[in-house]
């Protein structure tokens, strides 16, 4: 199965006469907020499936063309103002767009397993000035892979979804509603005076000598191998009846799956029982501050709750546990916090202290510590062309021991897959413990 390129180049913003957006800025940038600042700095790369009938990729390509005109930071590149700040350069240079073709039909190449072959499905960021890459995949039977790779400092999911969304909207000849709204800075300016309730470093930053020390060369990270768990609607009931069994207030289908995996990740890893382990778990900010943030909101707004146990504890007690701490850190995730991270991300303590972000693309093994990133919530499968929603929908091929991504199953009947990196000889413990509740 090898993939063939037939074409590369550059698309560029389709403004026209009829195009009302007014500019995104007065200048020709757009600085980076503080929550862009401190998310990670490397391209993240989602694949897409889509059943005959497809449009052809020229409809797709002009769609592209008209939904970067209403997002104009996705064609520009990053670079810096005046001053050395980092910044969006609205320069319109464009996208990466590439059409390839397979020889073979997509049900022989299904179901997509996670291993290095995806990377194929995708043009590499490797070194690439381009903030948003893509790669329409052409199979024998008319079916269409989408390859997207996207710059995290330009967005979140949240609002990479809502990108996507727009983009089929174009392509289907329809106005893109809501617009999105790129304002990085009023937003989210800091309070005077200042109003530092919470500790942030060790939490978002970190001093730049623990990110050198802990970013050494592990000789284990190339035996990484990514497992696909399913979770069937009725496990992930059975789940939730068993961690709120006793409880006025029932645990969240996603916080008893997070437990369930935190507990079954650490068991496999066979780690110390004094040992330490948190989970690092994203936290949309939009609903959570004061007055609400708008959906449309175009960049990252996304801070991490870190619940944190003894390995022995967390193993040793009930599910139920390991969802109380999950529920209780995530709770603390409201307005003031995020507010008290703009004050303290304004304060100049960051470039005093020398801090980096402990959001570190470069760090390939978590253990003994988990992040797990839920895609659940994000309307990806509204995506639509011309032809329908996706058939299929997978993250790349991502290596990085600890890193959960928990996403809907195809099947579409609320079961959840699970795509967990491990150590290949803990694979064999986990999957032996995947499914147990005990």
């Amino acid at each position: 199965m090898k993939i063939v390129v037939e074409s590369s180049r550059i698309i560029k913003p389709a403004h026209n006469a009829d195009h009302i957006r007014p500019p995104l800025t007065t200048t020709q940038h757009i600085p980076l907020s503080v929550f862009d600042k401190v998310t990670f700095d490397t391209h993240v790369a989602v694949i897409y499936a889509f059943r005959p009938p497809t449009p052809p990729n020229s409809v797709i390509e002009e769609g592209l063309a008209k939904a970067l005109a209403e997002y104009g930071q996705y064609a520009g590149r990053l670079g810096e103002d005046s001053e050395g700040n980092r910044v969006i350069l609205l320069n319109d240079e464009g996208v990466r767009f590439v059409e390839a073709s397979i020889d073979t039909t997509l049900s022989n190449a299904m179901p997509f397993k996670p291993s290095p072959s995806l990377l194929d499905f995708h043009p590499s960021a490797d070194g690439v000035e381009e903030l948003l890459l893509v790669q329409l995949t052409r199979f024998t039977c008319g079916s269409l892979v989408l390859g997207f790779s996207l710059h995290h400092v330009i967005s979140d999911g949240h609002a990479t979804s809502n990108f996507l969304v727009s983009w089929g909207l174009a392509s289907r000849g329809l106005s893109i509603s809501p617009l999105p709204l790129h304002d990085r800075t009023s937003l989210f300016a800091p309070r005077q005076p200042p109003q530092l309730e919470f500790e942030h470093r060790g939490v978002e930053f970190k001093s730049k000598k623990i990110s050198r020390d802990s970013n050494t060369e592990n000789p284990l990270k190339n035996e990484v191998a990514i497992h696909k768990a399913h979770f069937t609607k009725e496990f992930l009931s059975k789940l939730k009846a068993t961690a709120s069994a006793g409880r006025d207030q029932p645990y969240s289908t996603f916080q008893s799956l997070v437990a369930h995996l935190w507990r079954v990740v650490t068991k496999a890893r066979g780690l110390n029982g004094c040992e330490t382990t948190h989970v690092r778990i994203a936290v949309d900010g939009r609903r959570r501050m004061i007055p609400a943030v708008p959906d449309g909101y175009s960049g990252n707004l996304v801070l991490w709750a870190f619940p944190r146990a003894n390995v022995r504890e967390l193993l040793n007690r009930p599910l139920q546990y390991a969802a109380d701490l999950i529920r209780t850190e995530v709770a603390k995730m409201e307005d003031s916090y995020f507010k008290s991270f703009i004050d303290f991300s304004s304060s100049g303590a960051i470039e005093e202290e020398d801090l980096v972000p402990t959001a570190d693309a470069d760090e390939m093994v978590l253990c003994p510590n988990l992040e797990v990133d839920c895609w659940t919530r994000f309307p990806f499968y509204d995506l639509d062309f011309g032809g329908g929603s996706p058939y299929y929908l997978v993250p790349s091929y991502l290596p990085v021991e600890g890193l959960l991504i928990l996403l809907p199953s195809f099947i579409g009947d609320g079961s959840i897959d699970a795509f967990v990196p491990l150590f290949h000889h803990n694979l064999d413990s986990f999957k032996l413990c995947c499914y147990s509740m005990d």
